[in-house]
C-alpha cells in the first residue's frame, strides 16, 4: 500500500468522521479510553452484556470520581453515549435469541487505543529484529517469485551450505546463543504482532456487517427479478471470499486449526516464558495462550458470518412471503368480483383460456423401451454345514450419548478444546463406527463445538479379534466455552 498524501482537506474530513480521531480529541478521553482498554483489549472480550459492562463501568466511575473526574451520570448512560453515530467507539446491538443488549469495541476504538499504548515509553528501541524481518521479507519474495530453475535451486544450495556451516560450528562445541538484549527485542516485536493480529479480527466482523448492511439496502430498494437478486448477492459474496483479504484468513484459520501447530505453539510460548531474559520484562501472562485467543476470536467471526447469512436468509424468506400474500390478495379479489356477479352475469364472453398452463410433449423424453423384470424362484433349501445361532440376527448396538456427552465434559474440564481424535485416544470407541457418528451427532447439537470440513483427521479402533479399523473424517473441535 502506498502512502497516502495528507492534505488539509483530507485531514479535515477524517477529524470530522472518523471515531478514532474524536476519541483522541475527546474531553473525558484517559476515562474513555482506560475503561475500554480494562474491559476489552487487556482481557481479549469479544462482546459484553449491557448488565455486567454497567457494572464494570460504575466501579471504574467510582474510582474515577476518588481521582477527581467529573463523571456525573450512570454507567448506561455513558454507554449509550459511546454507542451513538456521534461517537462510534462501542457497537451496541441484540444477539440472535436474546433480549439484552450487548456490547463490542469497534476497530476505531481499539486503533487509538493501540496508538495511545505506543505512545508510553518502551523499555529499549530494538532494530536488529525489525531489519532482518525486512531483510527475509524482501527474500521470501524474491525467492517466491523467481521462475528460473538454476536460479533457485542456487539459492536452495547457498542456504543448505549455511545450515551445514552452522552445524559444523555446533559439533564442534562452538554453540553461540543468542544475548539477552536480541531475545527481548524479538519478544518485544512478536507480543506487538499477537496483539495487531487480535485486533484485525474486529476489522473482519466489521466488514462482515457493512456488507450485510449494504446486502439489506439492495434487496430493500430492488426492482428487478429475485433471481437477478440472488445472482448479485451471491457473486459478490464469491468475490469477498476470494478477495486478498478471504484468501489470508481462510490460509490463516487452516494453519491454526491444525492440532500440530497449536501444541507447537503452545510448547516454544512455555519456553520462550522461562527464558531469563525475558523473565525479566515481567510479560503480560495471557500472552502465553495468545494463540487460543486468535482461535476465540476467529470462531467468533464465524459465528458471525454464519448467523449475518442465517438472518439474510431469513430476510429473503420474509420478503417472499409478503410478495405471497399479495398474490393472494389479488386472487381473493378476484373471486369476490366473481361471486358478486354470479347472479347477474355479464352478456357474452367476459374472458377465455385455453389452459392454465402450455401442453407440451417432447419426442426425446420418450422413455426407451425396458424388458419387463420377471422375478424366478428357486425352490431349493440351501443347508447349512454347521449350527447357526440365530440369536445373532437379533442383537443390536446401543451407544449411550450421554456416556459421549459425559466424555466430552471430562476431557474439557482438563484443556479448554480438545479434538475427536484425542477424544477416542482418550476414551476408545466401544461400538466402532456407530459410535463414531454418534460423536458426530453430539457434536452437531453443541453450540460449542465445530465441524471443519475443510480438514481431515484420522480416527483409529479395534473390533473384535484385535482387528485394526482407520476412517478419515472432518476435523471437530469440542470447546469449553462459547464466545
Amino acid at each position: 500500500m502506498s502512502l497516502q498524501l495528507l492534505d488539509l482537506a483530507s485531514l479535515q474530513r477524517l477529524r470530522d468522521q472518523n471515531p478514532a480521531w474524536r476519541l483522541l480529541t475527546a474531553a473525558h478521553a484517559p476515562l474513555v479510553v482506560s475503561f475500554l482498554h480494562q474491559a476489552f483489549v487487556a482481557t481479549n472480550r469479544r462482546t459484553e452484556t449491557q448488565q455486567a459492562l454497567s457494572l464494570r463501568l460504575e466501579d471504574h466511575l467510582h474510582a474515577a470520581r476518588e481521582m477527581g473526574f467529573d463523571a456525573p451520570r450512570a454507567a448506561e448512560a455513558y454507554l449509550d453515549e459511546w454507542a451513538s453515530n456521534s461517537n462510534g467507539w462501542l457497537r451496541k446491538f441484540y444477539p440472535s435469541g436474546s433480549d439484552e443488549a450487548h456490547f463490542d469495541l469497534t476497530p476505531a476504538a481499539e486503533r487509538a487505543i493501540q496508538w495511545i499504548a505506543r505512545l508510553l515509553e518502551r523499555r529499549f528501541v530494538g532494530t536488529q529484529s525489525r531489519l532482518m524481518t525486512v531483510f527475509q521479507l524482501l527474500t521470501d519474495m524474491v525467492e517466491g517469485s523467481e521462475l528460473d530453475p538454476s536460479t533457485r535451486l542456487a539459492d536452495l544450495q547457498r542456504r543448505k551450505d549455511q545450515i551445514e556451516a552452522e552445524m559444523d560450528e555446533i559439533r564442534g562445541g562452538r554453540l553461540a546463543p543468542m544475548d539477552a538484549p536480541a531475545l527481548r527485542e524479538r519478544f518485544q516485536q512478536m507480543e506487538s504482532t499477537a496483539r495487531e493480529l487480535l485486533a484485525d479480527f474486529r476489522e473482519l466482523e466489521q466488514s462482515f456487517h457493512a456488507l450485510d448492511r449494504d446486502v439489506r439496502q439492495r434487496i430493500t430498494a430492488w426492482e428487478g427479478g429475485r433471481g437477478e437478486l440472488l445472482d448479485d448477492i451471491l457473486g459478490e459474496r464469491d468475490a469477498i471470499a476470494a478477495s486478498d483479504q478471504g484468501t489470508s484468513f481462510r490460509a490463516f484459520w487452516d494453519f491454526l486449526m491444525s492440532p500440530e501447530r497449536q501444541e507447537e505453539l503452545t510448547r516454544k510460548l512455555d519456553r520462550v516464558f522461562e527464558l531469563t531474559a525475558i523473565e525479566a520484562l515481567s510479560p503480560d501472562p495471557r500472552l502465553r495462550r495468545i494463540h487460543y485467543d486468535w482461535l476465540e476470536a476467529g470462531e467468533a467471526t464465524q459465528r458471525t458470518v454464519a448467523k449475518l447469512s442465517e438472518q439474510l436468509r431469513r430476510y429473503l424468506d420474509d420478503r417472499a412471503f409478503l410478495e405471497n400474500r399479495r398474490i393472494m390478495e389479488t386472487i381473493r379479489e378476484i373471486e369476490r368480483a366473481a361471486l358478486a356477479m354470479k347472479d347477474d352475469p355479464p352478456e357474452g364472453v367476459v374472458a377465455a383460456v385455453d389452459g392454465t398452463s402450455p401442453d407440451v410433449a417432447l419426442p426425446l423424453e420418450r422413455p426407451l423401451f425396458i424388458p419387463p423384470f420377471e422375478a424366478r424362484l428357486s425352490t431349493g433349501v440351501l443347508l447349512a454345514d454347521e449350527e447357526v445361532s440365530a440369536e445373532e440376527l437379533f442383537e443390536q448396538v446401543a451407544v449411550d450419548r450421554e456416556r459421549l456427552r459425559s466424555n466430552v465434559r471430562e476431557a474439557l474440564q482438563r484443556r479448554d478444546r480438545v479434538s475427536l481424535a484425542e477424544l477416542v485416544n482418550a476414551y476408545p470407541l466401544q461400538h466402532g463406527l456407530a459410535e463414531l457418528v454418534t460423536y458426530f451427532a453430539v457434536a452437531s447439537e453443541d453450540d460449542r463445538a465445530l465441524i471443519d470440513e475443510s480438514a481431515v483427521q484420522r480416527i483409529d479402533w479395534n473390533v473384535e479379534g484385535g482387528k485394526g479399523r482407520t476412517a478419515e473424517v472432518p476435523r471437530v473441535i469440542f470447546t469449553r466455552s462459547s464466545t
